[in-house]
């Protein structure tokens, strides 16, 4: 998602990207990339760099969907939970999927420089807050990103939380220090200039009407050309058209819309302290402080294309609903676009067939992902690298079509009505321990003033409730004590 207000087009620098033209021209390279996203372009310009003669096809332009529509936070790490992926593929596999996942991560933060893209907007910081009072299960996920899988994190109580985001929704939160946030489009559109540089030839307005798999040339026939190449790579997400109906019905259509609000002042300094991106455990909100006193925000989503604007005033409710005190924020503009979901929560990446690779399935997965999967699949086609064998466990699974698509509809509203009900119910505990422990302070200052001892107050929640001490029993005057008679009993000599 761009930082400021500007079209879909746009390119790094907040204007009109250079006109990429259509292949008008039969082509014979070494590897074809079928959409000019993220990870097609990051597989492009891997490749060139490489050696391969690459040529990437665009039905539209580059970064016109999701992948120039995001908030541009990068952390570690899957949509899967880390716990979840365990179970599925154990602990030694678990963490080598982990470790690419940073090195996805390791790779934007190397490319999305001011001196390759300049206006990035690099900061850092990622703080994953709960809408509900987790503590013990926050450490026990702390020492396994901590001890298990290498990651630098921190865990935040109750207080820091609320003094860096001054609402009383959010409990727990575990601080990523190393992860950052970019701007997203520009980072699109420079990454599509690296490749280009690099060497990859990118052509836009250019679908694909069919592709022949057989043979160790395959053939790609376009409107206006007809492309060979020993390697094809699709990277076009939802959005691969009829000749790739098979592989877009693995993925649930899945949009999200963003809003941008106007300046704001000292009152968004004073509502959100912490300068980094904020997401919470449920994956419903995640906003950060963009162009100093600015709020971008992230929370609808449907499972069917619906103009952005509509969901303007819905991102004003949620984000009054969060901090009132920032009440109706004016928006300046609302951005969506269409990312495709797994049924397993894993990403699609691999080889179908032999010279067949897909990168896709990145949504609610972060940016690191769709970096590591171009990495790998460039790697994997040049170098031989097979660690792409890795997400194998996750097939491609049918996602349900139109039926898929109502069920997860509802599923996000049952969710979305979960994590309200499940937030609501944990301010209200937290309400009622403190206006208990307001009523046992009050009872015990009347007691001291009035000079008596108190009622014993009630022991909280948990507390092991101990009997009172019980009086010995009268020891007859003929009877020794019980210690006495035991000595009288001893062996000389014997053991003490």
């Amino acid at each position: 998602m761009s930082e400021t207000s500007t079209s879909a087009a746009d390119g790094p620098d907040g204007v009109a990207s250079p006109f990429r033209e259509r292949l008008a021209f039969d082509l014979d390279v070494d590897i074809c990339v079928v959409g000019a996203g993220l990870a097609g372009l990051t597989v492009a310009r891997e490749a060139a760099r490489l050696g391969a003669s690459v040529a990437v096809l665009e039905g539209r332009q580059v970064g016109w969907n999701a992948s120039g529509h995001h908030l541009g936070t990068v952390m570690p790490g899957f949509g899967l939970p880390v716990a979840d992926l365990i179970e599925r593929v154990g602990l030694e596999d678990a963490r080598e999927l982990w470790a690419l996942s940073k090195e996805g991560a390791e790779y934007v933060r190397a490319t999305a420089t001011e001196e390759l893209m300049p206006g990035i907007g690099y900061s850092e910081g990622v703080l994953e807050v709960s809408n509900v009072d987790v503590g013990e299960a926050l450490i026990g996920r702390l020492q396994m990103l901590a001890e298990d899988f290498a990651t630098e994190v921190e865990g935040w109580q109750v207080d820091r939380v609320r003094s860096m985001l001054r609402t009383g929704r959010y409990f727990h939160g575990i601080h990523y220090p190393k992860a950052f946030q970019i701007d997203g489009r520009k980072y699109v559109h420079g990454l599509a200039d690296l490749a280009t540089r690099a060497g990859a030839r990118i052509f836009e307005d250019t679908p694909v009407v069919s592709i022949d798999f057989s043979g160790i040339r395959k053939r790609i026939v376009t409107p206006s050309a007809r492309l060979r190449a020993g390697h094809i790579v699709l990277a076009g997400n939802v959005h691969l058209g009829a000749p790739l109906k098979r592989l877009s019905d693995t993925l649930l259509p899945v949009w999200r819309y963003a809003a941008l609000t106007e300046p704001l002042g000292e009152r968004l300094a004073e509502t959100i302290a912490f300068s980094g991106s904020v997401t919470d455990s449920d994956g419903i909100d995640h906003f950060r402080i963009v162009g100093g006193d600015r709020l971008l925000w992230a929370s609808p989503e449907t499972t069917w294309d619906a103009r952005p604007q509509r969901f303007g005033a819905a991102v004003q409710r949620r984000i009054a609903t969060m901090f009132p005190q920032l009440g109706k924020v004016p928006i300046v503009e609302v951005f969506g676009g269409a990312v495709g979901v797994t049924v397993h929560g894993m990403p699609q990446i691999g080889q179908l067939r032999r010279g067949l690779w897909v990168a896709s399935g990145f949504g609610r997965q972060g940016l690191n992902t769709s970096a590591a999967a171009g990495q790998l699949i460039a790697r994997s086609i040049l170098w031989g690298d097979d660690r792409w064998r890795l997400f194998s466990p996750f097939e491609l699974v049918w996602a349900g079509g139109a039926t898929g698509r109502v069920a997860g509809h509802f599923v996000s509203l049952w969710t979305r009505g979960a994590s309200s009900a499940a937030g609501v119910l944990a301010r209200y505990r937290e309400g009622a321990r403190a206006r208990e422990r307001s009523r046992e302070a009050r009872l015990a200052e009347a007691n001291l003033k009035a000079g008596t001892r108190g009622p014993i107050g009630r022991p909280p929640p948990g507390a092991v409730r101990l009997a009172p001490p019980r009086a010995p029993a009268p020891v007859p005057d003929d009877e020794p004590y019980p210690h006495a008679s035991r000595e009288s009993e001893r062996i000389p000599g014997g053991p003490v």
